[in-house]
């Protein structure tokens, strides 16, 4: 049987912890950011964790157990 492959956009979006949780970043801050309060880039900076019921998901993209 050959190797499985890691999903390259799983590999550039999603980090593993030491905990072993998936860190990932926050949606709508690459542009119109004109328009969008400090207060809210501000909080969008922040990395966050991945909601529990996405994480078998994007686990089985990046190939672990």
């Amino acid at each position: 049987m050959p190797k499985i492959k890691t999903k390259s956009s799983a590999k550039k979006r999603f980090k593993i912890t030491g905990s072993g949780k998936i860190k990932r970043k926050h949606a709508f801050k690459s542009h119109i950011l004109t328009k969008k309060s400090k207060k809210r880039k501000l909080a969008l900076r922040h990395a966050t964790l991945v909601h529990k019921s996405d994480v078998a998901n994007i686990k089985q993209q990046l190939v672990l157990k």
